[in-house]
């Protein structure tokens, strides 16, 4: 699918999903991905992150941070959560951020659980956040309904 796709459109293309080996990033960048995106094998498995970057060269490893607000709305506090959303790491999403970039990732994709697929609009707080906090692309996800609200992902919450 990587390939066939790869061979029809002429933008940037980032695969990811059950990305858990090298071997995996290797193949899918020969079939013509330009990025992979990782979420649950970097968490699993931080150093992941070291290798792949050292091999494949950080513009190609994009991390994936599936991040929900914890119990309290008035603190900048989220959780990382793994396999799809379905499980809540512990991890503070702002220091997981910064922990990636750090290891040689060389962007971030910040999907808000919270906001996900309600199409009210990206939550600004946690990209804003993140995006002060690491010197590289921030993509934002979860959340858009119109353009107001990729307007204001963009310049309140400083996405990329």
């Amino acid at each position: 699918v990587v390939y066939r796709t790869a061979e029809q459109v002429f933008i940037p293309l980032t695969v990811g999903g059950g990305i858990k080996s090298l071997e995996n990033i290797k193949d899918l960048l020969r079939a013509g991905a330009d990025k992979v995106s990782i979420n649950s094998a970097a968490v699993y498995n931080p150093d992941f992150i070291d290798r792949a970057s050292d091999r494949f060269g950080s513009q190609s490893i994009v991390i994936a941070i599936d991040a929900k607000r914890r119990n309290y709305p008035e603190q900048n506090c989220w959780d990382v959560y793994v396999r799809g959303g379905k499980e809540n790491t512990g991890i503070n999403a702002l220091q997981w951020a910064q922990e990636v970039e750090k290891r040689g990732a060389g962007e971030l994709l910040v999907t808000s659980m919270d906001t996900d697929g309600t199409q009210t609009g990206y939550d600004i707080r946690l990209t804003e956040a993140i995006a002060q906090l690491v010197d590289i692309p921030v993509i934002a996800s979860g959340g858009a309904g119109n353009c107001q609200h990729i307007y204001e992902i963009l310049i309140n919450g400083k996405a990329d």
